[in-house]
């Protein structure tokens, strides 16, 4: 059994008990020595805390916790670091999800200019949680949730010496609910950029059943943040692959559109009502599990992904995760330092990306490409506070591209969160 100490940063999210979950589950192979979580709200921090240290109690598991609103203290000792962060909070995302509405953009948390915006604010503080990692526990491994995940992962990889390893829960989902389908014995290829990808082959028994899979109506399952529009029959044919529920703001834009522009309330005051729910139930001192409500917020199978990850580390499993890695000449329609989300054999050194066969989805193949630059210019952006920068980006969005639009929404979301842009 492997001893680590792990500490959470942005541990006042309600999704946190679903990762202490995730470890007292994994007892058998890992042990908590000492957990250290840091947020710094106060309140939010002290009752998702205070439920974590009750959970670990009944589970009998015994583990320091600590709890902090210093970043030091908290990577005092960390062998693993998990970064869950939300910068200005769900007021932010409320306006992320808002202002672009105005000028005929889709709003939305982790793509277009919603997305955008939220690294922006996000970059420049995971910037200075490196430091201080590089700095306290320079040999930790940070395991990053926080969103948008693949933009966050690209500037993680590719502008710090930090060793890390993006994860999304997105993943995991698809891939277990084909395998509903398709028996556990199958063949999958999943592949593309965080919240843009694919299942492109599933193989049984050395048959592709891809095709008799879409022709039967098969579709992964929509993450429970996302309305389900569905994909079409001759989508899916089109395209030949099955897609994550976050491509339908790309493949039912105007749908999308049209719902954001009807709701009464945006995700974000969705999310408030429910944190609100669960702050109250997590204060009572008899809970001692993870409540069902948990589940509305979105991050279903979110503790499988990160403890599996984490275990896969420490105890140098050698087995495959879908993570977001550099590139490094698996998909050679990208450039190496490209972060990807694709299957990895992971063990101690960390992620080393699997093999693929050749890919001639020239659909895939030119969407990926055109978001990767998109999210390229995006980190740019958050580090060089560059207005060019930024409008670069956003031009090369597929949810974006209108000149005018783009610049009003930009002008007017920097002034928003002008409060988390000091870098403009």
């Amino acid at each position: 059994m492997k001893e680590i100490n792990v500490a959470v940063i942005g541990s006042g999210s309600t999704y946190c008990p679903e990762l202490i979950d995730g470890f007292i589950k994994a007892g058998e192979s890992l042990r908590l020595k000492k957990i250290s979580l840091m947020d710094i709200d106060e309140k939010k921090r002290t009752i998702v805390g205070n439920l974590c240290a009750r959970m670990l109690r009944h589970a009998g598991l015994e583990c320091r916790v600590v709890m902090t609103d210093d970043l030091d203290e908290a990577l005092e000792g960390a062998d693993f670091v998990v970064t869950q962060i939300r910068v200005g909070k769900l007021p932010a995302r409320h306006l992320d999800e808002t202002i672009p509405l105005k000028y005929g953009l889709i709003g939305q948390e982790t793509t277009g200019i919603g997305g955008f915006f939220k690294a922006l604010r996000t970059i420049p503080v995971m910037a200075d949680i490196c430091r201080r990692i590089e700095k306290v526990c320079p040999d930790a491994w940070l395991v990053n949730f926080t969103n948008p995940s693949g933009i966050i992962t690209e500037f993680l990889l590719n502008h710090t010496s930090i060793k890390s390893i993006g994860l999304c829960n997105v993943p995991i989902n698809m891939l277990d609910d084909t395998r509903e389908i398709s028996g556990e014995d199958s063949d999958i290829t999943y592949l593309g950029l965080n919240h843009l990808s694919w299942i492109t082959s599933v193989r049984k028994d050395g048959v592709e059943i891809l095709p008799q899979m879409i022709r039967s109506g098969f579709s992964a399952k929509v993450m429970a943040n996302i309305k389900d529009d569905g994909f079409s029959l001759e989508c899916l044919e089109t395209i030949s692959a099955i897609p994550s529920s976050y491509l339908q703001y790309y493949y039912a834009r105007d749908a999308k559109l049209e719902h954001l522009l009807k709701e009464k309330k945006s995700r974000a005051q969705v999310c408030m009502e429910i944190e609100e729910q669960l702050l109250a139930m997590y204060g009572d001192p008899s809970l001692t599990v993870k409540p069902a409500l948990l589940d509305q917020r979105g991050g279903h199978k979110y503790s499988l992904a990160a403890v599996s990850l984490i275990d896969a580390v420490a105890n140098d499993r050698q087995n495959i995760h879908v993570v977001n890695i550099r590139n490094d000449g698996t998909l050679p329609f990208m450039d190496d330092g490209d972060i990807v989300e694709i299957a990895a054999r992971v063990g101690a050194q960390g992620a080393a990306p699997l093999p693929l066969g050749e890919t001639d989805n020239r659909h895939i193949i030119g969407l990926m490409r055109i978001v990767k630059e998109y999210e390229k210019y995006t980190v740019k952006a958050a580090l060089s506070g560059s207005r060019s920068d930024a409008m670069n980006a956003l031009m090369l969005h597929p949810l974006v591209g209108d000149w005018s639009n783009a610049l009003k929404c930009f002008e007017e979301m920097l002034q928003a969160h002008r409060l988390y842009l000091p870098q403009f």
